[in-house]
């Protein structure tokens, strides 16, 4: 999937998690989106961005 914005279930397979993780990490605010009508999109920027954190929190 090469797209601009993702459901929580797009986002859930491309990061290889549950959805309901996914919804964990919008409510906790470590993951961004936006809202569009009714509904919650995650740019794919905000994944990439939550991914790098999680590399920054690795030990060396």
């Amino acid at each position: 999937m090469d797209a601009l914005l993702y459901t929580a279930e797009e986002a859930a397979e491309l990061l290889k998690i549950s959805r309901c993780k996914v919804y964990d990490l919008l409510r906790n605010h470590d993951l961004r989106s936006v809202k569009i009508g009714g509904s919650r999109r995650i740019p794919r920027g905000a994944l990439e961005e939550y991914v790098a954190r999680l590399l920054d929190m690795e030990p060396d």
